[in-house]
């Protein structure tokens, strides 16, 4: 591990300095080179073992971990809680300390239930990322955000980063409030006003009620998907009608700067959140996104597990 480099785990962006945050994007923008190389591998992480143990669906943040860990050469064993013995009654701390004992180095978490990844990190001795617990944090998704923005922008200071949509359920909400302003940056978010958060909740987020003073002179702008699955009751009257207030389309970016970022973390409801016209947007950077989670991920396998970048 470098020297630089101190965390043990990676469980929220607000326990990283504003130097791990740069530490990790400048390993990562070198690690990317190698996913352009004709074979795409390198032995870094040769011998070490990651467990990739996903509680809750995902396609983008498990196979891009999974292409990570491959790249660097460690092995990984893919668990779901479904076919599992998690069925039949186990734990989650038996499940962890089973598979510790076959010689996981580190652990990468999806769960519903926030702290998660905290419980296993203090009843580990593996290394523990946190691939999204419950609404509460989604680090290397902010991670690889800011990681975007900054190979645009060259900066993650002075920016205004406009989030649109269901912020109070959403986990990458609440990782880049914290990350972008950590970072030095404003952010504004907007939504219903069923899922937006009360003001002392925001995160130092300013809170806007109305689209477009979030949007105006954005220099990033961020549509979330509306987190059904976190309601327990119905907060919209209709996604028609949530498209016509809250949905991004290419009248409302004119209220955006001419070279706005257009960002979503995935998966993207076309219609809804973003209209099919800025599927082809210039602006549009959602698969850069991606291309970029698999080299955020592979510099934090090599920061928590070591070797030579």
């Amino acid at each position: 591990m470098n020297a630089s480099f101190t965390a043990n785990h990676i469980l929220d962006i607000a326990s990283l300095s504003e130097e791990d945050i740069f530490y990790i994007l400048k390993l990562a923008l070198n690690l990317k080179e190698i996913l352009h190389r004709p074979i795409p591998k390198v032995p870094t992480l040769r011998g070490k073992l990651v467990a990739l143990m996903f509680f809750e669906a995902s396609t983008r943040t498990r196979l891009s971990f999974e292409r990570a860990a491959k790249s660097l050469s460690a092995d990984t064993l893919s668990f779901t809680a479904r076919m599992s013995s998690v069925e039949k009654g186990e734990t989650l701390l038996d499940t962890i300390l089973n598979l510790e004992s076959m010689g996981v180095d580190l652990f990468i978490i999806r769960h519903a239930m926030a702290g998660t990844p905290h419980f296993v990190a203090k009843h580990s001795r593996a290394r523990v990322i946190n691939a999204g617990d419950g609404f509460h944090a989604h680090p290397t998704q902010a991670l690889l955000d800011m990681l975007t923005v900054y190979q645009k922008k060259k900066t993650l200071s002075g920016l205004k980063i406009a989030i649109i949509g269901d912020i109070k359920h959403s986990r990458v909400a609440h990782s880049n409030i914290v990350g972008f302003r950590k970072m030095g940056s404003e952010v504004y978010v907007a939504g219903p006003a069923t899922m937006l958060p009360l003001e002392r909740e925001a995160l130092g987020a300013r809170v806007c009620y109305r689209i477009e003073t979030a949007l105006d002179q954005a220099d990033v702008v961020m549509a979330l998907r509306v987190q059904k699955e976190r309601h327990g009751r119905a907060l919209l009257p209709s996604v028609r009608e949530y498209a016509q207030e809250f949905g991004l389309n290419l009248k409302r970016l004119e209220l955006a700067q001419k070279d706005c970022l257009l960002m979503h973390p995935g998966p993207v409801n076309w219609g809804v959140e973003l209209a099919p016209e800025l599927q082809n947007d210039p602006r549009n950077v959602i698969l850069e996104q991606v291309e970029n989670g698999v080299a955020v991920r592979m510099a934090l396998l090599v920061a928590l597990l070591g070797g030579n970048a």
